[in-house]
């Protein structure tokens, strides 16, 4: 290859990357421009009279694109451009016969890229009036077909580019209702964490208390405790009430924001179960049992503490979905673990059909009875819930509390009709750890 040649390979080179820098916006309706008087120059034998008003009717076609082309653009300007395009088109087609291929096509962008900025109105009605004149042309015919060509085309454009327009926004409102719902939910999630570790904290902080008392009254109480034995003992209540101290620092945050309207009391176990049934039958007027069978023992306070709260959350539930449905309540103790099991006899999740099988709480979450909040039509009607069990979030702090415990939980219809509620939860410490 010659130097010449080189020269000149480089040189289109330059002038092809100078102009692929220039953006779509302005590349696109200057070259529409040249094509355009580039027509008008080839029919210059039956445009010669209105050559000069051909060539600017040619560029006023094309050029306004410019506006209408571009992410930036303002809905306002793009909707003045494509009136541009369609007002020129319009005068080059009739009287003049000077419509050129390149303006058909700006025609077409500019109406489909107005469709497709939201204003589809405007884009619909700058077709009607090539419609007009295809009507209106009966005795030119040339001008009617292209007229109705020009209608049919800009027709479809302009519905393509509403089209994409409606799926881009269902797309970006879909994505709005899975991010709120995230929120709500890891919200909820947060809240009944929080919940929780107030809970374990009043039991664990017993237990350590306990510990350090117990050490501080053995040192003291014990007669002829080697002073290594009293050392060892006072390092014992040291540090207990060191982790006690940790871990009320460490939880003070979540507590005091767990303790938001919560009266105080001592955290309820399953001894008072039997207040918690009376108190749903009271309040839902229906026949709620309690069921207990194996030998009764007492158990962890956390594990009846989240025994307790699935239950109370498993009869609210209830009342909310199944107003007026008998519930039984089940116990079953055995000595691995406590199996619990809340079933009604109401009409059960809505699509499923008697006999079906229960299924895992995280499969269920495509009926109403569950807590999967993306299940909700419009997030938008969603109301601020102060409380991770309303609105749907029972089934969610109900399967965070049996998870904490290294228990298991199960819901879904229940076999001959209604919902259930089955939880199992480790009674042994090895299980526990």
């Amino acid at each position: 290859m010659s130097e010449d040649t080189a020269r000149r390979g480089d040189g289109v080179a330059g002038v092809w990357e100078r102009v692929r820098r220039f953006p779509a916006p302005v590349t696109y309706p200057v070259a529409l421009a040249l094509l355009a008087c580039a027509e008008v120059l080839l029919r210059a034998g039956s445009l010669r009279e209105i050559l000069a008003l051909a060539l600017l009717l040619g560029v006023c076609t094309t050029l306004p694109l410019t506006f209408v082309l571009g992410a930036d653009r303002a809905v306002a300007v793009r909707a003045g451009a494509a009136v541009a395009v369609t007002s020129a088109g319009v005068l080059a087609l009739t009287p003049f016969r000077a419509l050129t291929l390149a303006g058909v096509v700006a025609q077409l962008a500019a109406v489909y890229w107005l469709g497709r900025a939201g204003a589809t109105r405007l884009s619909g009605a700058l077709v009607l009036p090539y419609v007009v004149l295809a009507l209106v042309s009966q005795d030119d015919v040339a001008t009617r077909v292209m007229a109705v060509l020009v209608a049919t085309l800009a027709s479809a454009s302009a519905a393509t580019g509403i089209t994409h327009h409606v799926r881009s926004a269902a797309l970006v409102h879909s994505a709005t209702e899975r991010a709120f719902a995230d929120t709500l939910l890891a919200h909820a999630a947060r809240g009944e964490r929080a919940r929780i570790a107030r809970e374990l904290h009043d039991v664990v902080a017993h237990h350590i208390s306990m510990i350090a008392v117990q050490a501080e009254t053995a040192r003291l109480t014990t007669a002829g405790l080697p002073s290594d034995g009293a050392t060892r003992l006072l390092a014992i209540g040291d540090t207990a009430r060191a982790a006690l101290t940790e871990m009320r620092r460490l939880l003070g945050v979540l507590r005091e924001d767990a303790d938001v309207g919560v009266t105080r009391r001592p955290q309820p176990g399953l001894r008072q179960l039997m207040e918690l049934i009376d108190e749903s039958r009271d309040a839902s007027g229906s026949c709620t049992r309690l069921i207990v069978s194996g030998p009764v023992a007492t158990l962890d306070p956390g594990i009846e503490v989240t025994a307790f709260r699935i239950v109370q959350e498993a009869l609210t539930n209830a009342r909310r979905h199944a107003p007026g449905a008998a519930v039984d309540v089940e116990l079953r103790y055995t000595e691995e673990d406590l199996a619990i099991r809340v079933r009604d006899n109401g009409p059960g999740p809505p699509g499923t059909a008697r006999g079906s099988d229960v299924t895992d709480a995280s499969h269920a979450s495509g009926n109403s009875r569950t807590s999967d909040i993306s299940q909700v039509p419009h997030v938008s009607h969603i109301p601020q819930i102060p409380h991770a069990t309303d609105a749907g979030h029972g089934l969610l702090g109900m399967r965070e509390r049996a998870a904490t415990v290294g228990g298991t939980l199960r819901t879904g219809p229940a076999p001959g009709g209604g919902f259930l509620v089955e939880a199992r939860l480790p009674v042994r410490a090895e299980a526990l750890v």
